[in-house]
């Protein structure tokens, strides 16, 4: 199987999205479009989508000969990170909590 030659026109349309991705979450944390939870889940989101975007676009994950197993890694890359996410958070709450003075 000869795999198909990856044109600049991918690499480009691929940055361009990266782009407005990065840009509008930059724009909705530094000008306080949102606040509090959903300012936390809409950057998670943009974040989610950004990943996808890099891998589509520059790692070429659907292009590959085994595809399904791709999918796989990508599954356990997505665990991984929400375990190291999740549980930074949830560390950093409970040393908040122990740690702080009452007010």
């Amino acid at each position: 199987m000869t795999a198909e030659p990856i044109s600049l026109q991918s690499y480009v349309l691929g940055f361009v999205f990266s782009l407005i991705l990065t840009l509008s979450a930059y724009f909705i944390a530094t000008e306080y479009w949102l606040a509090g939870p959903h300012l936390l889940f809409t950057l998670g989101g943009l974040a989610a989508l950004q990943a996808v975007v890099q891998l589509l676009f520059f790692f070429h994950l659907a292009e590959e000969e085994s595809p399904r197993w791709k999918f796989y890694v990508f599954l356990f890359m997505l665990l991984i990170a929400a375990i190291i996410i999740f549980g930074s958070i949830w560390i950093m709450y409970n040393l908040d909590y122990r740690m702080m003075p009452k007010m």
